[in-house]
């Protein structure tokens, strides 16, 4: 099935002469090496440091929060990327600091972003609009446990309600392990959602804006060789061999396309306008069921990822991809002109 092809935006010649970019990404600093806890987090972020570079707009770059405490001087317009910040809620700050210094940045208002954080407030939404959701449970940290509210299964997933990348990620088969692992996220300062393990594999639907609306680019498949196994963070952020265990390739039946593109419609106007974002659910091909699961708002670029491979099918280079994003969203906010 041949893939839509997506004209690329440009930032015009006379904005890049006229406007700084602010880049705030953690390891935006760094040589792009691997990097022992956050893996290939580190190799993107160095990949958009250097795209951004190549764009020839103006360029300053940080690595913390601190950047914004005051209003930095010559920004014009912030590109945050500092998404695991090391306390709950962090992918919330840069853009509030952003708004507090009446800043235009990349990506949904706060409030959006919480609100796609939130695996559960995302869930509810997903319902509300009739779109398929597994049952869940959501375990708040620091209100009674009573695990007998969990969804009749024989094997759960328990994991972070605003983890990203699957960090935190466990399951189990009885009361006493969902009781183990609750306490477990709820020690790590998290609050805890329960879902029935699901067999199949995730299908992601990347969107960009594209000409000043959503678009759905060509959906990825984290195809799994065993549809019983639980993707990791370790595995995600290749910091162990996966080779053997899934792979990402184009996602390519029709049917379920059709109807995983009906979904995703429905629920992109709740965080509208974002920019860019990830659709995410569990399908299981051979019975045709289909899952939503989260949603990722200002999510992972990198070229190797499901954007960047996503992209290749929609006829636009890793630096095209990232351009498009920019130009689009600072259009948007009034930086220039369409």
């Amino acid at each position: 099935m041949a893939s839509p092809t997506i004209r690329p935006t440009l930032i015009p010649d006379e904005a890049k002469a006229r406007l700084t970019v602010l880049f705030i990404a953690k390891h935006a600093l760094g040589d792009g090496s691997l990097h022992p806890e956050d893996g290939n987090h580190a190799i993107y972020h160095h990949e958009v440091r250097t795209i951004l570079e190549g764009i020839g707009i103006g360029l300053k770059v940080a690595n913390s929060y601190n950047a914004l405490f005051e209003r930095p001087e010559g920004v014009d317009f912030v590109f945050p990327l500092l998404n695991r910040g090391g306390f709950l809620n962090s992918e919330m700050l840069l853009p509030l600091l952003c708004t507090r210094l009446g800043l235009p940045y990349l990506g949904a208002t706060p409030i959006l972003r919480g609100l796609s954080d939130d695996k559960h407030l995302s869930k509810l939404e997903a319902r509300a609009r009739e779109v398929p959701t597994a049952p869940w449970a959501i375990f708040r940290r620091g209100a009674p446990v009573d695990v007998s509210r969990c969804p009749p299964a024989e094997r759960w997933v328990i994991k972070p309600n605003a983890s990203s990348a699957s960090w935190g990620v466990q399951d189990a088969f009885d009361a006493e392990g969902l009781e183990r692992a609750i306490a477990s996220v709820h020690a790590d300062g998290h609050d805890a959602i329960v879902e029935p393990f699901l067999v199949g594999s995730d299908v992601e639907v990347p969107v960009i804006t594209v000409n000043g609306r959503p678009t759905i680019m060509p959906m990825m498949q984290f195809l799994q060789a065993d549809p019983a196994h639980l993707r990791t963070y370790y595995e995600k952020r290749d910091l162990v061999d996966r080779s053997s265990k899934y792979s990402l390739v184009p996602y390519e039946r029709p049917e379920m396309v059709a109807r995983i593109t009906a979904m995703t419609e429905a629920l992109i106007g709740i965080f509208e306008p974002f920019d860019y974002g990830r659709f995410e659910f569990r399908v299981d091909d051979a019975s045709g069921r289909i899952d939503f699961l989260e949603v990722n708002l200002n999510c992972n670029l990198w070229s190797q990822k499901v954007f960047g491979r996503s992209a290749l099918l929609a006829g636009m280079s890793q630096e095209q991809l990232i351009e498009t994003i920019l130009a689009e969203s600072m259009a948007r906010q009034g930086l220039f002109a369409r």
